[in-house]
């Protein structure tokens, strides 16, 4: 079998054979397939598309190119969830707590972030003590003991999904939908969760800008689960707009406490909500009217924040957080930032928002960046609520004043004013199971 046949068959819209894929695969993975071939045949996938059957066999060969997580020793359906990602993005840290608090067990293998702000990890780090590089052994006996952790990628999870993506990065092959559904779910396989929840975002923060890409994107990864025996379900959720009103890493996690305490932002808590609903529904927990019950109560009686509090301490991290959240970090500086204008915010651009809290430290312009932990940016106001000219509308947070003047720059063309107020517009565009 040579490289060179494999490229020319997909460059003339011919379908690839399961062992064409996973020659393709193994020799991505090992090197013996140089990177000018391996981005020939990206670029033709990108053009020429995949068909279910041959995503579905990218997305196994892929899972199976490294370690996998062996979680049998769990009881119980084991339940996952993957966001594609989106500005102010906490959903894990309370919707986690909230099915782990009704014996449905979640073991989650996070990453950090890449762009507007950190991942669930750089979140969870933010907390003082926090362990997120947990064994495989450590990980496995916290969810036996607790049901809930929450780490980052340990071992050799799905090599050859790191070498494609870093391809796909720089030969302008990122936005193929079989080959973004085959990274995501290729990672969730070899998570060896029973059941899988998808996060779907589609808007100006999210990387489907619009929900007709948001929804090929979510069926392509529901077939994909469905082709490898897994329970998948996809939420498309709108990211027109920040979720909730807190973006950078330890804001993140004091809203995350809010919204446990019952008492956070409407929309990040009927999301989470939707979310957790799905998971106990494929757990088997009842219908998803029941299910989103179940989610609400442990809201309501305090189950959640007190298994919150249980990962925090059984990964070595400081559970007071949650009794008090000042005792996470804090920027030394802030600056409000005010309405330029009378009328209605009609729109707050969630890209731009999220690069201007990048600015100020919360997020990662390259991979080698750190992050600040106690950057970022609080909303104080949304879209559809009026403003007076001059009324502050967010609050910077920041180490170092220099960033305040370029994060503001980004701000003045991420809010837009009007005299009328905008429609409402749903936070659950669609699902797909």
């Amino acid at each position: 079998m040579r490289m060179v046949d494999i490229i020319i068959k997909k460059k003339e819209g011919i379908k690839l054979s399961k062992e064409e894929i996973e020659f393709f695969v193994k020799g991505i993975t090992d090197g013996s397939i140089p990177d000018y071939q391996a981005s020939a045949l990206l670029m033709a996938i990108c053009l020429k598309g995949m068909d279910d059957e041959e995503t579905l066999n990218l997305t196994l060969a892929m899972a199976s190119s490294g370690d996998t997580v062996d979680l049998s020793q769990i009881p119980k359906v084991k339940v996952d969830k993957h966001s594609t990602g989106g500005v102010g993005d906490k959903t894990t840290l309370i919707l986690g707590p909230m099915v782990a608090a009704l014996g449905v067990p979640i073991a989650k293998m996070s990453g950090r972030g890449l762009g507007h702000t950190g991942g669930t990890i750089d979140k969870l780090e933010s907390i003082p003590g926090f362990n997120t590089q947990l064994t495989q052994e450590e990980f496995i006996r916290i969810v036996k003991d607790i049901g809930l952790a929450v780490a980052g990628q340990t071992g050799n999870l799905v090599p050859a999904d790191k070498k494609l993506y870093a391809l796909r990065d720089v030969t302008g092959t990122v936005d193929s939908i079989p080959l973004i559904a085959s990274s995501i779910m290729s990672k969730k396989l070899a998570a060896g969760a029973d059941a899988i929840v998808l996060d779907v975002k589609a808007g100006s923060g999210a990387f489907m800008k619009t929900a007709e890409d948001a929804r090929k994107l979510a069926k392509a990864m529901v077939e994909i689960g469905k082709g490898a025996k897994r329970k998948t379900v996809a939420v498309i959720t709108d990211m027109n707009r920040p979720l909730g009103n807190a973006v950078g890493n330890a804001l993140e996690v004091r809203e995350a406490i809010e919204v446990l305490s019952g008492h956070g932002p409407d929309d990040i808590t009927t999301v989470c909500i939707t979310l957790a609903a799905k998971m106990l529904e494929l757990a088997g927990m009842g219908d998803f009217e029941k299910c989103a019950q179940l989610a609400g109560g442990t809201i309501r009686d305090g189950s959640a924040l007190m298994k919150f509090k249980q990962m925090i301490k059984a990964q070595h991290g400081n559970e007071k957080v949650a009794d008090d959240p000042d005792l996470l970090p804090s920027a030394k500086y802030t600056v409000e930032y005010k309405a330029a204008s009378k009328g209605y915010i009609s729109a707050i651009i969630s890209d731009k928002l999220g690069v201007a809290s990048m600015l100020l430290g919360a997020g990662r312009a390259t991979k080698e960046d750190s992050v600040d932990p106690s950057a970022g940016i609080t909303l104080l106001k949304k879209t559809g609520d009026m403003v007076e000219a001059g009324e502050p509308i967010m609050i910077l947070h920041a180490n170092s004043q220099s960033l305040f003047k370029e994060s503001v720059n980004q701000l003045e063309q991420a809010v837009v004013i009007s005299s009328e107020k905008p429609p409402e517009t749903p936070l659950i565009i669609d699902i797909i199971q």
